[in-house]
């Protein structure tokens, strides 16, 4: 179990045996190091666990990951949720899911069915909700969960009868306090007056690898409730953990900003520099941010233009939905000719191709780009960006990217070494990036890990070149240990989706340059 356990990270999941996964940096002895770390923590686990007189789970000492940079974030891990995660795993079960369709929040159904008197159920009123899990309670063939979302609180009634014996037993023995879950059924009040769904399926959504703060005496430490909002505010699963809708005080702050933007602007005011849009949906993938997407640009287009076929510097450009969506594989392989699914892990081979197919059509800082690229994902993007990304006029979703350039990607579902994450681009430019999130924290952590082995490669090799100043890598970059905590406490399924506003408007202005729909764009100094 050990061994699959730390396998599964190092080949990102691919079940073919001693074979790593497209563009993978982990080899062998990388497999040997997590697997005998692993081993120990589980060892220490079960030391731990035993402890004379404990009546609740027990913390591991730091000492348990034995200086190793990839446990030691692990080390407050409690046994139950370790142990959930891998018998999971072990059973096919992926813990960390990619969405989930809500059809009410728990606020919505505690409205609408408040007519239900004690004992009743809506028998034919299906629904489903999701939500982190506060409290469980089991009495043989019944558990009730208390299930949190970012509208309050709903009750599940789970009984054996309504789920198969598998089930049953998944969720008594695998779902612990702090997993997000989803769940779908009926509508019932309980003799004792609770409204509660009378569940018939349910999926845990994300698996929390660290517990929550005791409900009685909170969280005393006062740095962690700065430093670590996400457990301050467990249960928020709107947007990541930090955003709006759930405790008292997020809500103050967001009404608040949105009531001083009303004020200023019914003033006469006007909002400036607003250069990028940053959102975030919970239970989405990034097929759902690609429709939100499409919203954005053409009810702005609505509202600009007053109509979706535009003119940008001498070009029609028709926004009109659908938009094209395509790999970037196959307009890679459409405009070059070279199809990089041929290559594996054949780095050398997939340069060699390709500066011979491209090489005298290639500036030389491209063909300098293309060498010193670490995998076979890099020379991808490094082709996409100087063949293909210029001929994209008309509006285009570019679809699953290599995984060693969207480090914060989750893995594409069907496709091994690549990501769900796509870019928009119109008028040759790229105007939206989104993607569904990681939210596994040890596949985040080793990606951003190799990261910053690279970019420490990179500072490296542009030492050797100091004529070179295509990119600047003398900065430092150090790895996000507060954002990996916050994951290990457990993210929903979410995608997020960044959108270039300033280009976006030049597009619908038909400014050539973005200096001039900046309001004061730095220029260089006057002598």
């Amino acid at each position: 179990m050990i061994e699959e356990v730390a396998k599964h990270y190092a080949y990102g999941g691919d079940k073919r045996q001693g074979q790593p996964k497209k563009g993978g940096k982990h080899d062998l002895e990388a497999i040997d190091l997590i697997a005998s770390k692993v081993d120990m923590l589980a060892r220490k686990l079960d030391q731990v666990n035993n402890v004379p007189g404990s009546s609740s789970p027990q913390v591991m000492s730091c000492e348990t990951c034995g200086g190793n940079d990839h446990l030691a974030s692990y080390c407050n891990t409690t046994t139950e949720h370790v142990a959930s995660l891998e018998e999971l795993r072990s059973k096919g079960c992926e813990p960390y899911a990619y969405k989930w369709d809500r059809s009410h929040s728990a606020s919505q159904l505690q409205l609408d069915y408040e007519h239900l008197s004690s004992g009743e159920e809506a028998a034919h009123d299906y629904v489903s909700v999701a939500g982190r899990i506060m409290g469980r309670r089991a009495f043989g063939k019944l558990a009730f969960l208390t299930l949190r979302d970012d509208s309050g609180t709903i009750q599940l009634y789970c009984e054996k009868d309504k789920l198969s014996q598998l089930e049953f037993d998944r969720l008594k023995s695998l779902v612990d306090i702090g997993d997000i879950l989803g769940a779908t059924g009926t509508l019932k009040r309980t003799e004792k007056g609770e409204l509660s769904v009378r569940v018939t399926s349910f999926a845990i959504l994300t698996k929390s690898l660290l517990p929550l703060p005791d409900k009685y005496h909170g969280l005393t430490d006062v740095d962690k409730r700065y430093r670590q909002r996400q457990v301050k505010l467990p249960y928020i699963t709107s947007l990541f953990c930090l955003l709006p809708a759930i405790h008292p005080d997020a809500v103050l702050v967001i009404q608040i900003i949105s009531e001083i933007r009303k004020t200023v602007e019914s003033l006469g005011f006007v909002e400036v520099e607003t250069p990028v849009l940053q959102l975030y949906e919970a239970y989405s993938d990034y097929d759902s941010m690609m429709v939100m997407v499409e919203e954005i640009v053409t009810r702005c287009a609505l509202v600009a233009q007053g109509k979706l076929t535009i003119e940008y510097q001498g070009t029609t450009i028709s926004l009109e939905r659908p938009w094209r969506r395509e790999t970037m594989h196959n307009l890679v392989k459409e405009a070059s000719g070279i199809d990089f699914n041929m290559f594996d892990d054949e780095l050398e081979a997939a340069k060699e191709i390709t500066m011979k197919t491209l090489g005298s059509n290639l500036e030389e800082k491209d063909k300098f780009a293309i060498d010193k690229c670490p995998s076979v994902g890099h020379v991808l993007n490094e082709v996409f960006e100087i063949v293909v990304e210029p001929k994209l006029l008309q509006p285009t979703f570019v679809l699953d990217y290599p995984i060693e350039v969207s480090p914060l990607a989750k893995p594409h579902r069907s496709s091994v070494g690549l990501t769900e994450r796509f870019e928009l681009f119109i008028c040759g430019r790229e105007l939206a990036n989104a993607f569904s999130e990681l939210t596994d924290p040890m596949d985040q952590r080793l990606r951003l890990e190799e990261q910053v082995r690279q970019h420490n490669k990179k500072k490296q090799l542009e030492a050797g070149h100091k004529g070179d100043k295509s990119e600047d890598n003398s900065y430092e970059v150090a790895l996000d240990e507060d954002f990996l905590t916050a994951l290990e406490y457990g993210m929903p399924p979410a995608s997020g989706m960044g959108l270039g506003i300033d280009r976006l408007v030049m597009l619908l202005t038909n400014s050539a340059s973005i200096r001039d729909v900046i309001a004061f764009p730095v220029l260089k100094v006057q002598n």
